[in-house]
């Protein structure tokens, strides 16, 4: 039976972190291509909060796709860079648990 130190548990709670940031910003930025699909009121303050994290983290897709349809090509472009955070919070919390110490076998 493995023995778990206290590393190996911070390793864990640093992935199990980095992999819910990661779908907790994608999830925010999929709301927002919900929001911008069925034109919700910019001025509300849920739209604004998913506004102001799409525009923080989810820059780099950001008139990406070209449509005739704003809406549609905005809310493609958000599901992208969502896609892309759930993914990436994956990939990188798989890598922190790989690169952590191996759990020592009980003596």
């Amino acid at each position: 039976m493995a023995v778990r130190t206290a590393a190996d548990r911070v390793v864990t709670l640093l992935a199990s972190v980095v992999r819910v940031v990661g779908a907790l910003i994608g999830a925010i930025i999929l709301l927002h291509a919900v929001f911008v699909l069925f034109d919700a009121n910019p001025a509300n303050p849920q739209v604004e909060l998913t506004t102001a994290v799409r525009d923080t983290f989810g820059w780099f897709t950001r008139n990406m796709s070209r449509m005739d349809d704003r809406s549609i090509a905005e809310a493609i472009d958000d599901a992208i860079a969502a896609l892309i955070y759930v993914v990436l919070g994956n990939l990188l919390s798989k890598l922190i648990l790989r690169l952590a110490p191996a759990a020592r076998a009980k003596a």
